[in-house]
């Protein structure tokens, strides 16, 4: 069985009630429960913070759990090197979501430190991006 963590970022813990027309109106933890639905052949874990050192302390045990990370760090995609520099450092594939389309937002949004250190990145596809990171580690980098 193949092992996924999911990792969001700071504010992400407010989907569902935060800013319903960049991230809509359902719950994380709702759409979690989709997810493991649909991959019943995968254990999906997911972890939430508003923390810097906790997200990189989670890539960096990564390692030794899990096949893949998802990551969505909220907007520690736009100012953390530190975080760029754990995903970099880890061998396994570290995949960037992000569920608004960062590119057509304010101008401080549309720069991605972690970018060019994950595998792929989806963006602007909604909740529906973990689902397409999912599908797309499974085709073609977890085969």
């Amino acid at each position: 069985m193949k092992k996924i963590l999911i990792l969001n970022g700071p504010n992400l813990n407010l989907l569902g009630r935060r800013a319903p027309e960049f991230y809509g109106n359902e719950s994380f933890e709702d759409f979690l429960k989709f997810l493991r639905n649909k991959f019943t052949d995968v254990q999906i874990d997911y972890i939430q913070t508003n923390h810097e050192g906790l997200l990189i302390d989670q890539i960096q045990d990564a390692e030794e759990k899990y096949d893949a990370v998802i990551l969505n760090a909220g907007g520690y995609t736009h100012t953390s090197v530190a975080l760029r520099d754990a995903i970099d450092a880890v061998k396994i594939p570290v995949v960037e979501v992000h569920i608004s389309n960062i590119y057509e937002r304010e101008w401080f949004r549309r720069f991605s430190f972690l970018k060019d250190v994950c595998i792929f990145s989806v963006v602007g596809e909604g909740l529906k991006g973990y689902e397409k990171a999912i599908d797309r580690l499974l085709d073609d980098h977890l085969s």
